[in-house]
């Protein structure tokens, strides 16, 4: 059985792109989410969608269904809640810069680690110095919650936007929740949040495609 999208975007490795995929594909092998030869199954590597709905989209797969201009509707909607919101937490963000800059450069970032192209100038290196320099302020769970909060209602109110796939939803809460890990490892804040249901594990049952 197939879901339909509108439209295919054309897809690149990122600057990003390759990294985020092997370290993803190794925590989830670890974490029995995706199969041991997970890194052979061209379902799993692609940076292309699985037509088939039984696969599950994973994140460097997203901007071959969202492409450019969704991402930078979501990332959009998510940083008219940031500058909207209380002065300790908005703050932080006026810093660097307004609301365009800071869309332009998550949606840059998005984009990159989903299979858009090179976007993200500086990878993994400006990532980290701009939550080392720039928002350090806010890497501890209260800024962690706040920002999850934001997020999550940024989520529910762009469903329009999602493609009539609902895999997609889930795919981008796995991407959050795994660079928000990531985060709170670095940072060193507790991480008990959810931003909704995230992939399920890759599917073994009869009929599922392995590689070989």
């Amino acid at each position: 059985m197939t879901v339909t999208t509108d439209t295919r975007f054309p897809t690149a490795n990122g600057y990003m792109t390759v990294r985020t995929r092997s370290r993803y594909i190794k925590a989830a092998i670890a974490a029995s989410v995706l199969p041991h030869d997970a890194r052979s199954i061209p379902e799993i590597v692609s940076l292309s969608a699985p037509e088939d709905e039984r696969y599950p989209i994973q994140f460097w797969q997203l901007f071959s269904v969202l492409g450019a201009d969704r991402i930078v509707g979501i990332v959009g909607d998510f940083y008219t809640r940031v500058f909207a919101n209380e002065a300790w937490f908005t703050s932080v963000f006026e810093r660097v810069g307004g609301v365009e800059h800071h869309v332009m450069t998550q949606a840059s970032m998005w984009a990159d680690v989903m299979g858009g192209g090179p976007y993200y100038h500086g990878a993994d290196f400006r990532l980290s110095f701009h939550h080392t320099h720039n928002a350090h302020q806010l890497m501890d769970a209260k800024g962690a919650a706040r920002w999850v909060e934001l997020m999550v209602q940024t989520l529910d109110a762009s469903g329009h936007v999602m493609t009539d796939d609902l895999r997609v939803r889930r795919s981008l809460n796995t991407f959050l929740s795994y660079f928000l890990g990531k985060y709170a490892d670095e940072f060193a804040f507790e991480n008990s949040y959810s931003f909704g249901e995230i992939n399920p594990p890759w599917p073994m049952g009869p009929g599922a495609r392995t590689a070989g």
